[in-house]
């Protein structure tokens, strides 16, 4: 018989934001964190913060079995970030840079040659990624680098050939140790333009860029330190085998170039296909530091008490509906988040070849829409945190600048739901026709019928908007209809995250972990269609009156999530020892501020023999008095007491017989 015991609500509220695999994917990061290498420091110079993050970053790889198993695994990267991104955003960096773009890259070329790794596997040099220039972000597959093949050495010139084409931001100074990086160039041979091909370059030693690399600091960015650079080459030469070859193209013995990719374009993205996991993990370090930002911001409304409505009563802040209300809604968003990161991977990780590019097109639209939304929420609750929140201490400000860093990376995210959203304005999307007139509001189904509704107005928006631009400019009709397709692209991550929490409903037994996740898909889908509760009136997806009560059945909503939202945190899995690195994640925030010097450490108390005795506490060091010191304040009486007490409690425990080795002790609570 299987005496094993149900999975607790909160363990099947944490499955659902982690998967069923939680402690094979999330436990070793989970344990990571919370050894002391990995404990919030305190302060620090920007380069003091920056050395501790690579030194951190060899730990981490030291407790690896393999980092090139690390680097081939989507999965393992994305829980790197879930669980990294909130304690050590540098570190996350870095680590996500060497082990997909570097690492990734490395072995995603041309698996039959042997190329030595050991280097970068034992952290010996550490790897960095060149893609990006000063005038090329968003537009990389027009980056001016060149890489020109030199037939009798055997090998590429790389050249630099104006300030504009100078890389930009990639952490290639000597911090950290000797570097290496996948520098991403165009590829010339006897002339011909054949692309961007990524080509590795050894940039510095431990002290200096090396013949033919230039690098320069760039100016400090917000956030965590990270060692940003401009890097420019002057004729840097490498050998053939440093081109990171594939079916896209490489150079034959003969010195010939062949592909299998006619498509130039195609060939880029095949050389830079790492970005595709690197979205992901930007997913899932907005994930993780939305996640840890409301723990924070919940807890300190637990015990942060203020006066109620009788003065002798205090109420702790949470209980009042503005600040519990926006708290309730980030944690329903909190959850869509988690629940549209992982089934983004899940798509990607399993579509077929005719699926990739849909499948990847989710991966951009996920990974902007939760790096936006986490923002919102990190926002949010730093500022129902008040003045505690702009503390770095309470780690929120750190939070907000890294989430800035995510919404950037691996292509701005407006650039990237613009992708999405000229993609998808051609496509034809076929439905299941609507029921016809109104249904209930009560009804989950309905509910998910209207997101679909609200993506399908602004899709037919937008292609109407097109069609009535003039003709023979196709700037000019893309620009009438982009701001429609934009929301188009919004109503369509909305789409999908209503849609994986509709998935997670139905796979829970019933019970109350299945209770707490339809309150909290309620909610989301409840505040997304009062925002666009004019369109679907409009169409006549809602009449009037359900419009007019909407507000209603949104604070309803709210006020049921509410009652749930503290046991929710538990679901996030945040270690304690985690939290306590964050002062007002915890009751006893104050003592934080307690001054040894203050006043209130200075009690007045009558001697034995009349006499006052003055306490006080040192600033520092041993809080032990001399012994002279504490005889004299207690008095011949207060002496004979205390070596009374002290005998007596020692006579006893001599009486006790002595503990048996195998006796089993158990520690205090």
């Amino acid at each position: 018989m299987n005496d094993a015991a149900p999975p607790s609500t909160n363990d099947l509220l944490t499955a659902v934001l982690f998967g069923p695999n939680f402690r094979r994917e999330h436990g070793f990061w989970r344990r990571l964190l919370t050894t002391e290498p990995f404990r919030r420091p305190d302060g620090g110079t920007p380069d003091e913060r920056l050395a501790l993050s690579y030194h951190r970053l060899r730990i981490l790889n030291n407790a690896l079995d393999s980092g090139a198993r690390l680097a081939a695994d989507p999965r393992a990267l994305a829980a790197l970030h879930e669980w990294l991104g909130p304690v050590d955003p540098a570190l996350t960096t870095v680590a996500g840079i060497h082990y997909n773009l570097f690492l990734g890259s490395l072995l995603d070329h041309d698996a039959g040659t042997l190329r030595d790794l050991s280097d970068f596997l034992a952290l010996r040099r550490v790897g960095t990624f060149l893609c990006t220039e000063v005038a090329h972000g968003n537009d990389a597959a027009a980056i001016e680098t060149t890489a020109t093949y030199d037939r009798e050495r055997d090998g590429f010139v790389l050249h630099t050939p104006h300030a504009g084409a100078q890389k930009f931001m990639p952490n290639t100074s000597p911090a950290g140790g000797p570097k290496s990086g996948v520098v991403a160039a165009r590829l010339l041979v006897d002339g011909a333009d054949h692309g961007v091909f990524l080509f590795l370059v050894p940039l510095t030693d431990a002290h200096r860029a090396l013949p033919g690399v230039r690098v320069r600091r760039l100016p400090a960015r917000m956030g965590s330190p990270v060692d940003h650079c401009l890097t420019s080459f002057d004729r840097r030469f490498v050998p053939r085998d440093a081109l990171l070859a594939g079916e896209q193209g490489r150079i034959g013995d003969d010195g010939r170039f062949r592909s299998e990719v006619p498509n130039r374009r195609r060939r880029f993205l095949a050389s830079i296909g790492r970005v595709t996991p690197g979205k992901i993990s930007m997913s899932a370090c907005a994930v993780g530091s939305a996640r840890v930002t409301l723990a924070i911001a919940v807890r300190y409304a637990g015990h942060r008490m203020i006066s109620g409505s009788r003065v002798a009563r205090r109420i702790p802040v949470y209980a009042h509906r503005t600040h519990h209300g926006p708290l309730a809604g980030a944690m329903a968003t909190v959850y869509a988040m988690s629940l549209l990161h992982r089934r983004a991977l899940d798509r990607w990780e399993s579509a077929p070849e005719s699926d990739r590019d849909e499948a990847e097109r989710l991966v951009a639209v996920a990974k902007g829409w939760i790096t936006w939304q986490a923002r919102a929420v990190i926002v949010e609750c730093r500022e129902r945190c008040g003045a505690q929140g702009l503390l770095e201490n309470n780690g929120m400000t750190e939070l907000f600048t890294g989430i800035e860093g995510a919404i950037t990376a691996e292509g701005d995210n407006l650039a990237v739901h613009a992708k999405a959203a000229a993609e998808m304005l051609f496509s034809v999307t076929v439905r299941e026709p609507a029921p016809e007139g109104p249904g209930d509001t009560d009804d989950p189904a309905f509910l998910g019928g209207l997101f679909a509704a609200v993506e399908d107005l602004w899709f037919a928006r937008a292609r109407e908007r097109m069609a009535a631009a003039p003709p023979g400019d196709p700037l000019g009709r893309w620009n009438a209809a982009s701001s429609a397709a934009l929301r188009g692209v919004e109503a369509h991550a909305y789409r999908q995250a209503d849609e994986a929490y509709a998935e997670a409903v139905a796979a829970l037994p019933d019970g109350a972990a299945r209770e707490r996740l339809t309150e909290l898909r309620r909610l989301f889908a409840l505040r997304w269609i009062a925002r666009n509760s004019g369109d679907l009136l409009a169409s006549g997806r809602l009449t009037a009156d359900q419009v007019t009560f909407l507000p209603d059945a949104v604070e309803d909503a709210v006020a049921v999530v509410a009652e749930h939202t503290p046991a929710l945190v538990r679901s996030f899995a945040l270690p304690e020892r985690l939290m306590s690195d964050w002062p007002i994640a915890g009751p006893g925030y104050a003592d934080v501020y307690d001054d040894p010097e203050g006043s209130w450490h200075r009690g007045r108390r009558a001697g034995i023999r009349g006499r006052a005795a003055e306490f006080r506490r040192p600033v520092c060091g041993s809080r032990r008095r001399p012994l002279r010191e504490k005889v004299a304040a207690l008095g011949t009486r207060g002496v004979l007491l205390a070596y009374w007490g002290t005998t007596s409690v020692l006579s006893r425990w001599f009486e006790k017989p002595q503990v048996r080795v195998d006796e089993s002790v158990h520690p205090k609570a």
